[in-house]
């Protein structure tokens, strides 16, 4: 292999790739640059946001620094060469890496993370629950969701009905599609068919904010159910992330729930379900006890996780549009009168998946609707005409400035969405001023990254005396946590703001939100990693709304800017978006997907 050394010196690898694939040499005893090379590989893909290396589909390697295509062995000679080693095994063996019959390379860990999963909800989707006879489920549902009428098709009826009977069910839809209140009602059901009988129901979320934003939705959501208020007490509201559900242990990356010592569960739901990473999810599965219900609510359609793995897109085989099984339409026309079309042969996945496609938040009018739209289907072309053409009020598109006028362009803005933070007269009101506005970036470095806009407002706010003392920590100042700290129970996207404490003579703590409406005061000294939060980026915006948006794309292409970029970013705005950008660096975004290479998908759908 005589390029090896040009592609680990501009492969973009990092000296933990190097170091890790070359203790797996050592490990071998064997020379073997082509092992090597792998090891770096997907010890680097893993990193990326990858489950494993897909030999088969990975011929050449974009340069780190020269921007060329660099070869790769050949793939039948190089995977070969790799099942001849000794510390390479096939799937179910106790070897370092596992190399699969498609010719995909694991870390062992995240090959048995995958394949945990994967039985987990294989078990689960042949599994169809007795909760009562259909037509009694039927009489169950049209009490909570209302008669059905002739040629009106209730998409939140007929995932009620999927998740009372199996015993996996994803529902999937973009913001203001009703998801929360479909699973209040579907949790009602499960009451209402359980005879008052308690169940033992757990609502979790993977980020601490996402928990209280459930919490506060059920809570609502519940004071609509036809029910009275024993019934009612029977459906809890409370909710919490899966870390503190599962119980993080100091010394280890693993929880105090597992297969060994699992969840005293029923029923569990999980919110947010597209930000969950593979391990993540694979370690809530195998600590469920075989016979709870596995409900996920999210949007298939955003951003996948920071960590490694997109399990909502692979679970609901994004891209692809499966029927239900005419087995499943009979059983709901049985108990709705719904008639759905469905197949014979559908795969067993198809009938746990359910898409909302209704949006109670938009009107079919709505820019913020039809941009998304466009988006989502990649038509880029489509997408700029809707923003250039002046014709909804909830959008608008400006040309970005050179970074050397970004500022003066900011600078209006700035003052006028940030003063009521040091105008509000208490920490309740900071914090819903928060939620009226947010700058949003593509990016987190650059002169149009988080980082430097952040620097931009906070350059913008002392110039108009709004800023009252000098250094890190004023008053108002909104602060961002990027690092879990289980003792103090804040976690990686919990947002908090620097207020003076009058129980402390008037210094400065960081306030932090609770799931139950009150508030945590926090030392500053004393908080986990953390930044500044005018500006976040669109990943940490996930899971968050906001009245207004103002997306920032970069000057020019980037690797992260993809059409699930732009679409999780539209989509954080209730009311009003505005995006700064170029027509091509938009065009290129919208054109490109996502892709993660994993085996959940074909584990899941190809039967």
């Amino acid at each position: 292999m005589r390029d090896l050394n040009l592609i680990l010196q501009e492969g973009g690898f990092y000296p933990l790739d190097l170091h890790f694939a070359g203790f797996l040499e050592k490990l071998s005893k064997v020379s073997c640059p082509e092992l090597f090379l792998a090891a770096a590989l997907v010890s680097r893909f893993t990193r990326e946001g990858h489950i494993c290396l897909d030999l088969a589909n990975i011929k050449r390697l974009k340069g780190s620094e020269t921007g060329e295509n660099l070869l790769l062995p050949e793939k039948g000679i190089w995977e070969k060469k790799l099942r001849e080693s000794c510390v390479i095994g096939e799937p179910g063996e106790k070897k370092p890496l596992i190399l699969d019959n498609k010719a995909r390379l694991y870390l062992h860990r995240y090959w048995e993370y995958q394949e945990e999963l994967a039985k987990g909800i294989e078990k689960r989707i042949g599994q169809k629950y007795r909760v009562s006879e259909i037509e009694s489920l039927g009489r169950g549902l049209d009490r909570i969701f209302g008669v059905t009428r002739d040629g009106d098709t209730d998409r939140q009826k007929v995932a009620a009905f999927v998740a009372a009977r199996r015993a996996f069910c994803v529902i999937s839809g973009g913001p203001g599609t009703g998801k929360t209140t479909t699973v209040a009602k579907i949790l009602a059901l499960l009451v209402d068919q359980n005879k008052g009988q308690m169940l033992r129901i757990a609502l979790v979320c993977p980020t601490g904010k996402g928990a209280g934003r459930l919490q506060q939705a059920m809570r609502k959501a519940k004071e609509a159910l036809p029910f009275d208020g024993n019934t009612k007490a029977l459906i809890p509201d409370r909710a919490s992330t899966i870390h503190r559900l599962l119980g993080p242990t100091r010394t280890s990356p693993y929880f105090y729930h597992n297969a060994r010592r699992p969840l005293a569960l029923d029923v569990i739901v999980v919110d947010e379900a597209s930000m969950v990473d593979l391990a993540l999810m694979s370690k809530l599965v195998q600590a469920l006890p075989a016979e709870a219900r596995f409900i996920l609510l999210g949007d298939k359609d955003q951003l996948s996780s920071v960590e490694a793995g997109a399990v909502l897109g692979d679970i609901c085989d994004t891209g692809c549009s499966h029927p239900f099984s005419k087995t499943l339409c009979g059983e709901i026309q049985k108990a709705i009168g719904y008639k759905i079309r469905g197949i014979h042969g559908a795969p067993r996945m198809s009938d746990s998946i359910v898409q909302l496609t209704r949006n109670y938040r938009f009107s079919v009018e709505s820019g913020i609707a039809s941009l998304s739209l466009s988006v989502n289907e990649g038509d880029g072309v489509g997408a700029l005409k809707i923003l250039h053409e002046d014709a909804h009020g909830d959008l608008d598109w400006k040309r970005l400035p050179l970074p050397r006028f970004l500022p003066g362009a900011l600078k209006d803005r700035i003052v006028a969405e940030y003063h009521h933070l040091f105008e509000a007269a208490d920490c309740r009101e900071v914090f819903h001023r928060l939620e009226r506005f947010k700058i949003i970036c593509a990016l987190r470095e650059g002169p149009f990254g988080v980082s430097a806009i952040n620097l931009v407002v906070e350059r913008v706010l002392r110039e108009q005396n709004l800023i009252d003392r000098p250094g890190k920590w004023y008053r108002g100042r909104p602060v961002l946590i990027s690092r879990n700290d289980y003792n103090l129970g804040l976690y990686n996207g919990d947002i908090g703001v620097a207020l003076p404490d009058p129980e402390s003579g008037g210094d400065l703590r960081g306030f932090f939100p609770s799931p139950e409406g009150s508030f945590r005061k926090i030392h500053p000294l004393r908080l986990p990693e953390h930044e500044t939060v005018y500006a976040m980026t669109v990943h940490k915006s996930q899971g968050s709304e906001f009245d207004r948006v103002l997306l920032i794309l970069p000057d020019r292409d980037s690797q992260v800017l993809t059409r699930e970029l732009i679409y999780t970013a539209v989509t954080r705005a209730r009311n009003r978006v505005e995006i700064w950008g170029h027509d091509g660096v938009f065009l290129t975004a919208v054109s490109k997907r996502i892709k993660r290479t994993s085996g959940l998908r074909d584990r899941l759908w190809e039967e």
